[in-house]
Parts: structure tokens; C-alpha cells; sequence
């Protein structure tokens, strides 16, 4: 597995100052941008049936209790999830000064090996709210299937260095709403932060 201490490196973190933190956070909720989503937003999302990294058996609604930032991702993953998941961890310490509280999730697409305590060394370093997931191939399978995302898992996982193919997209899920937008790898740590309070701030 990765170090989690080289994970945070893969990522730069921004420091702001309170105005100008103020200033990018001061979306017009009128205007937060919203995806083009295939079938509609009411297509992505669901019921979730999965085991966090306390090992405790969790759904959607013991995951989703306020706005959350879910990738789809797995802890032995060399350099996309790493930077990913530091990007929204970065992103919620950003809505976090600000006054908006977000929980970043990652759900592994790789069970065979990203057990929960594995999970849990991984995501409390790179934040302390942020919550793993995993489960059973057909658990993990169902919940991809709800979020509309894709993985494959290679046929021999004897190897301990297998890749795990996937992709990339953080949804950004409401408990009242269910989905609500999504970011590519593309969206910076402050993008996702602005729109995200933007999103907030409408629902409020």
C-alpha cells in the first residue's frame, strides 16, 4: 500500500486569507452550475449498502447526513486517487474556514485488499472526517452501479501490485436531495469549494 504519508505530497494546499477565501466562496446561488447528466440527476445515487472503516455495516443514510463530497477510488491506487482525494480533502478545509461543514467520502473499488483498517490509516491522515468504505465485490458492484461509475477489477489479483481501473469523477450527494453535481480531475480544490457553498447556500 501507498504510505500515507506520500499521499498528502501529491497535492498542494493553498492558504488563503480571509477575505480572499470570503471572495471565492461568495458564489451567486443562482448560478452554481449544474452538469449534464444522462437519464437525469434523479438517476444517480441510491441506496447504499456497505461496511465503514470501523468495520460497521452502514447505508446511505448513516453515510449522506449532510452535503458530501463521494469518490469512487481504493487506497493502493499510485497517484490519481491520492491527488483526488487530497484535492477534496483540500476542498473541505477550504468550505471549513468559511463556515460550511462537508464530509469527503471515498468508496474503494478495490475490497480484496482495502480492508477497513486499511481504509481507516489511509483516510484519517488526510483528513480527520474523511470515511472509507468497502464491502463485498457485489456490494462495492451495486453501489458503482447506483453512482453510474465504472471499475474493473483485473482477473489475477494474485500479484499484490494489481491496478484497478476506474473513474474519476467526486459527486457531490444532499441528504434531502441525493445528487446534487459532480467534478472531473480537472475542477480545482477552490472550484469545488465555490460551487459546493454555492449549493449550500441555495438549499438553505
Amino acid at each position: 500500500m501507498l504510505s500515507p504519508k506520500l499521499i498528502a505530497g501529491s497535492a498542494a494546499v493553498v492558504a488563503l486569507g480571509s477575505l480572499g477565501l470570503f471572495y471565492l466562496l461568495s458564489a451567486n446561488s443562482s448560478d452554481c452550475g449544474a452538469s449534464a447528466v444522462a437519464g437525469g440527476t434523479a438517476a444517480i445515487g441510491g441506496q447504499l449498502d456497505l461496511v465503514d472503516e470501523n468495520g460497521v455495516a452502514v447505508t446511505e443514510q448513516d453515510i449522506i447526513t449532510g452535503p458530501t463530497l463521494v469518490y469512487f477510488g481504493y487506497t493502493y491506487c499510485t497517484d490519481i486517487c491520492p491527488a483526488d482525494m487530497a484535492r477534496n480533502a483540500e476542498a473541505v478545509d477550504l468550505l471549513d474556514q468559511a463556515g460550511y461543514s462537508v464530509t469527503p467520502v471515498l468508496i474503494s473499488v478495490d475490497p480484496g485488499r482495502d480492508k477497513p483498517e486499511v481504509l481507516k490509516e489511509w483516510t484519517d491522515y488526510l483528513h480527520p472526517r474523511m470515511i472509507g468504505l468497502t464491502g463485498t465485490p457485489e456490494q462495492i458492484t451495486a453501489a458503482a452501479k447506483a453512482y453510474k461509475t465504472i471499475f474493473r477489477v483485473p482477473e489475477d489479483t494474485s500479484s499484490d501490485d494489481y491496478l484497478v481501473d476506474h473513474m474519476t469523477q467526486t459527486y457531490l450527494m444532499f441528504p434531502e436531495t441525493g445528487f446534487v453535481e459532480f467534478f472531473s480531475r480537472d475542477d480545482t480544490a477552490e472550484e469545488i469549494a465555490k460551487t459546493t457553498a454555492c449549493y449550500i447556500d441555495a438549499a438553505t
